[in-house]
């Protein structure tokens, strides 16, 4: 069956995009009350994107609203999960789960609808705007962390799918997801829920509790407080099912590599060819000469703190000498030991608010929230030379002087790191001792260590508190002129903690002076680790102040009804102060291995001019135009207008359709920021044969290439510039809205958006193909080569870093259709059924880059370098059953799809649809993902209810995705929280 048969075989749509509020409300599986803006009469609401308090919500631009009572329908506990689950969020969002697996903005979730960028959806809090989070995705995009929405008291979650700068201003591109909380609330209520994965990982916890007092209408004012706490716990790699929890892949497909480190194939290191990284310490002579009994290398840690000792050779094997130092190796599993699929998660806060009626024809509101949400995670060991192209010498001889005097004449790091001082200076046995951590020291050699620390793994953790206040007073005066003021301030505080990281002067310290023991690390005190990897605690923040006010009047009667004027404007400062955690401005020894030296800082102050008009020229036809204008202090303006319309023939059929002009401001990170350095993980289409000949291998034979090729990395280097102009968007939708009987329902869009000026950085596939065909490096490019291969001294090394600016250049086209319904039908007094859905198809989404060059990504992984490789599915789905007796009981069913792609990335190189970035033992397309989740609710009393939620009820895993680099063999994007398997999660909800 098709996603397309999918959906409609169900006869649905989906229940966000009901006609009215009073239908939405009617068709949700539970009670709900009423939305924050909604008047006492349950009819007059404002929508997002409009200035016009209206009865339809059926508005020319489409949006889905979510509800409280869809969320519990779908097992969903968090708005941020909610928002991620959107089918039109099918961009390259960012997830809790790639927190822990390199996210430059770690501990933060982020939105992407239309399969644009995180910074092209704009986030807002009861229609005002959110300060951004700290840290920006890949160093450069500035977004609204959906973490920090306060789950207890959000009534409704609107998104607006279409652009909409006419209304707000910059990022509106792709759309707008509004967070509405509660206007009012009376009573008391609450809710306790704990869940956890068949496999007996992936716990969670969640505790609300909401208590509030008056009524607006009676008693002409209402106060409320709320509280909550939410919790999920870390999950490995070692915690899944096979073969998501191991290196070695030959169970995998036809056949895949074993790739644990110095994993053992028919005799010998293979596949991997000799490599000896992992959680071990080994050294060979620095000279690139055989040492002793003929093996390359050495391990120093003799017996190995982790993982198992294996001797490099058959003679040793047979005498069972595993216990030799020559010859030894250490075989070990990095991804079960130490894989990252989702951090720990803890977040709780709180709210108040207050709201009065002011004499008799205004109402005023406060509101405060504050919220902390951390994540933190354990990761792999300590590397001793990061990404650096070089390794770390053990000298023959050691000095208590060595380390000084490298300081004072120190290299780059780029270059090899000698502690013994080069020169004038010498160690010799007259000013020092052999060194004894070097075993090549009284053969008059130099050591070149590697691996990485055997005792101390690396964490990351961040702590980000959010205070936000917001007041605001809507009336009317002279009789007609409805008016709204809203304040809004909002500060965020984030606290980033990273431990175990090699300090590189400090490793230059222990080596010169002896304190760490590096034969045994097991003996060094913990001073001395510390010593060695001191944490590193950094402070960000970000801050957003905003001024907003706006009139609306009714100008003159039409035929269809009263003509309206809307004008307003605002102000806001947005800032944010992100200084590197690694900075590199006391020299290169002053700094850490292997913690990426991003930071930005920056302010503006924005003012805005806004206006809508809506004619409802005949009762069947409504047109509405708007317009903003933006001035920024840092330069830049921009106008923006729009143009929709609604056309209603008959009561059951809508037709509608907007047309808009929309920007997307220069973010702080791509215009302030220092150059950050994304790695990306090298595929068979990087190279040429010709280059690959030096290895033995080709590109046809890339799985058999040595582990230095096979394995390695490049970093991509972007750098900031001042003066990038704004992007710019144009944008229209079309669909219709049918309803053919009361309580059936179903939507069609079409959506068009075509961005110019598109800021990135030049695609790093043209200095790669250069560089590996022996070509000159195209202009705007830099390449730094890597270090050589160990054993492939004479060869040509791999690209290290490519380095660009960024700049306004592309023109990016998203197109695709939205559709959506839903049916409820009572078959009796006591029994009632509904089911809604939704699903998006993209048609296309392409980049065209000056000169004419297309990339098209749909059904594929591209944007490979934007998407963290999780690529562009072309459908997204969901549909939802439920049944309900008596208002006693309900049973509900959720079906999500996400459709299959091609391993295949145009700006990687490659051909779209070739397979490109597929290995030999899997296919070249990955299929789609279905999982179905079912909930169970009993009402116990009218104040008491109990659920249970069975999630992934078919115990479906993610299918085998190699190429994605933002988890391990699996798609994060596409398989969600399916890669636990089958979880459970119970609950009960009172509310008196």
């Amino acid at each position: 069956m098709t996603p397309l048969a999918l959906v409609l075989s169900t006869a649905t749509g989906f229940a966000q995009d009901t006609t009215t509020a009073a239908d939405a409300q009617a068709a949700a599986p539970a009670p709900q009350t009423p939305p924050a803006d909604e008047a006492s009469n349950g009819q007059d609401i404002v929508v997002t994107g409009s200035l016009f308090r209206q009865t339809d919500n059926a508005t020319p631009s489409p949006v889905t609203t979510l509800t409280t009572a869809n969320l519990d329908a779908r097992g969903i506990n968090t708005v941020q999960g909610a928002i991620q689950s959107l089918a039109s969020n099918n961009g390259p969002a960012l997830t809790n789960s790639f927190t822990a697996n390199g996210a430059f903005a770690g501990g933060a979730s982020a939105v992407s609808l239309r399969g644009l960028s995180t910074n092209s959806t704009l986030v807002l809090f009861d229609g005002l705007r959110a300060a951004y989070y700290p840290l920006a995705d890949d160093a450069t995009r500035n977004f609204v962390d959906l973490n920090t929405i306060p789950d207890d008291i959000v009534e409704r979650v609107e998104v607006l799918r279409d652009g909409a700068s006419s209304s707000y201003g910059a990022d509106a591109i792709a759309g707008v997801v509004n967070v509405i909380t509660k206007r009012s609330f009376n009573g008391i209520s609450g809710r306790a829920e704990a869940g956890i994965s068949q496999r007996g990982v992936a716990a969670n916890q969640r505790l609300t509790l909401t208590a509030g007092t008056g009524d607006l209408d009676a008693k002409g004012y209402n106060a409320y407080i709320s509280g909550f706490y939410f919790r999920s716990e870390a999950v490995y790699n070692r915690d899944l099912a096979s073969p998501f929890n191991s290196a070695d892949q030959r169970g995998v497909g036809t056949g895949g590599p074993n790739n644990i480190v110095n994993g053992i194939g028919a005799d010998g290191l293979l596949p991997n060819n000799g490599s000896v990284a992992g959680a071990n310490f080994f050294v060979r002579p620095a000279n690139g000469a055989t040492a002793v009994g003929g093996s390359q290398f050495q391990l120093l840690t003799p017996g190995c703190l982790n993982g198992t000792p294996y001797s490099t050779t058959a003679a040793d094997r047979a005498q069972a000498n595993n216990a030799a130092v020559a010859n030894v190796v250490c075989q070990q599993d990095l991804v079960n030991q130490y894989g990252v699929v989702a951090p720990n998660i803890e977040r709780f806060g709180g709210s108040a608010r207050f709201t009065a009626k002011v004499g008799d024809a205004a109402e005023a509101y406060m509101e405060v929230n504050f919220q902390q949400s951390s994540s933190s995670y354990s990761g792999d060991p300590s590397v001793i030379r990061g990404n650096a192209p070089a390794g770390i010498l053990f000298p023959q001889y050691s000095t208590s002087s060595a380390a000084a005097q490298y300081a004072a004449g120190s290299a780059p790091l780029s270059l090899p790191v000698y502690v013994c001082p080069r020169g004038t200076v010498t160690c010799t046995a007259a000013n020092g001792s052999l060194n004894p951590n070097n075993p090549f020291a009284a053969q008059g050699q130099n050591a070149l260590l590697i691996g990485a620390l055997p005792d101390t793994v690396t964490f990351n953790g961040t702590r980000n508190r959010v205070y936000r206040a917001a007041a605001g007073i809507k009336g009317t005066i002279a009789g007609d002129w409805n008016y709204r003021v809203d304040a809004t301030a909002m500060h965020s505080d984030l606290r980033r903690t990273q431990k175990g990281y090699v300090f590189v002067q400090h490793l230059l310290d222990v080596i010169n002076d002896g304190s760490y023991n590096f034969v045994n690390p097991a003996l060094n005190s913990q001073a001395t680790r510390s010593y060695l990897t001191p944490d590193n605690i950094n402070d960000s923040s970000s801050d957003l102040y905003q001024l907003q006010a706006s009139v609306t009047k009714e100008l003159f009667t039409l035929p269809g009804g009263a003509a309206q004027l809307a004008v307003g404007g605002s102000i806001f400062y947005e800032a944010i102060d992100a200084p590197s955690a690694n900075a590199d401005t006391n020299g290169p020894t002053q700094r850490y291995f292997s913690i990426n030296a991003f930071g930005t800082s920056g302010n503006r102050t924005v003012s805005s001019a806004f206006t809508e008009l809506q004619l409802p020229i005949v009762d069947q036809f409504l047109v509405n135009a708007s317009g903003r204008y933006d001035h920024y202090s840092s330069g830049q303006s921009n106008f923006s207008p729009k143009v929709g319309a609604k056309f209603t023939p008959i009561r059951q059929l809508a037709i509608r359709g907007t047309w808009s002009r929309g920007f997307r401001i220069p973010s702080f990170g791509e215009a302030n920021a220092l150059p950050t350095t994304g790695y990306v993980t090298n595929n068979a289409t990087l190279f040429s044969d010709g280059y690959l000949a030096q290895y033995g291998c080709t590109v046809a034979t890339f799985a058999s290439c040595p582990t230095y090729i096979r394995q390695g990395s490049y970093g991509q280097t972007t750098l900031a510039s001042q003066n990038l102009k704004p992007e710019k968007s144009r944008s229209f939708t079309a669909g219709v809205v049918f309803e053919p009987i009361r309580n059936v329902s179903f939507t069609v869009d079409f959506f068009d958006i075509k961005k110019t000026g598109a800021i990135t950085s030049l695609t790093a596939g043209d200095a790669l193909a250069a560089y590996y065909s022996g070509q000159p490096i195209p202009e705007g490019f830099t390449v730094t080569p890597d270090a050589v291969g160990v054993g492939f001294e004479g060869a040509t090394p791999r690209v290290g870093l490519v380095q660009s600016q960024l700049v306004n250049a592309n023109t990016i086209h998203s197109q695709g259709i939205d559709m959506g319904g839903s049916a409820r039908f009572d078959i009796n007094d006591n029994i009632r059924y509904t089911i809604s859905g939704e699903g998006s198809i993209l048609l296309d989404l392409s980049t065209t880059f000056p000169g004419g060059r297309k990339e098209k990504y749909v059904g594929t992984l591209g944007n490979y370098n934007l998407t963290a490789g999780s690529g562009t599915p072309r459908w997204r789905a969901n549909v939802t059953n439920t049944i309900d007796i008596r208002d006693e009981f309900s049973l509900s069913g959720t079906v999500n799809y996400v459709a299959g792609y091609n391993l295949s990335a145009e700006d990687q190189g490659g051909v779209r649809g070739d397979g490109g970035l597929a290995v030999d033992y899997l296919p070249a397309n990955v299929d789609g993902y279905i999982t179905v989740d079912m909930v169970g609710t009993v009402k116990v009393t009218d104040k008491f209810s109990f659920y249970v939620n069975v999630l992934n009820i078919l115990n479906d895993l993610p299918p085998i995705d190699p190429a994605t680099y933002g988890a391990y063999l699996y798609n994060p994007v596409q398989a969600g929280e399916g890669i636990y398997g089958r979880q459970f999660r119970a609950g009960v909800k009172f509310g008196f």
